[in-house]
């Protein structure tokens, strides 16, 4: 992997990275330990969305309460959490992608703005998006 690529982080991929690294791929971890070192992540705020939505259906436990992991998240070098403007929002429906998911579109389109790889197991993205760790 070159060094100094951004790094995108999905749902999944962040909830692994952030609480139970031991879920991540090798390459995914090589890569988390690239983005701490170079403190290059960037996490869609639909992501965080995406997690409320899970607790909230009592799919997901953090072991913590969601502000709580919201903040520390806010206080991280590592990773910024990214708006999502209106920008992201027109590229997600521009994607040439038969996809429907709202929020795998707007991390697709997230990392295609900041010409950034993904950190996603994910294959709907990976079949779609060229430059996804895994």
């Amino acid at each position: 992997m070159a060094r100094n690529i951004t790094i995108v982080l999905d749902t999944c991929a962040l909830i692994w990275w952030s609480l139970d690294p031991e879920k991540l791929s090798g390459k995914a971890k090589e890569a988390c330990h690239k983005m701490e070192e170079e403190k290059n992540g960037l996490v869609p705020s639909i992501a965080l969305w995406e997690i409320a939505i899970k607790i909230k259906n009592q799919k997901l436990d953090l072991g913590v309460e969601l502000d709580e992991y919201v903040a520390t998240l806010k206080k991280s070098d590592v990773i910024r959490i990214i708006p999502i403007d209106e920008e992201i929002w027109l590229e997600s429906v521009k994607l040439e992608w038969e996809h429907r998911d709202p929020a795998d579109r707007v991390v697709v389109a997230t990392a295609k703005i900041n010409r950034a790889a993904i950190i996603t197991a994910d294959r709907k993205i990976a079949s779609f998006y060229s430059s996804v760790i895994w």
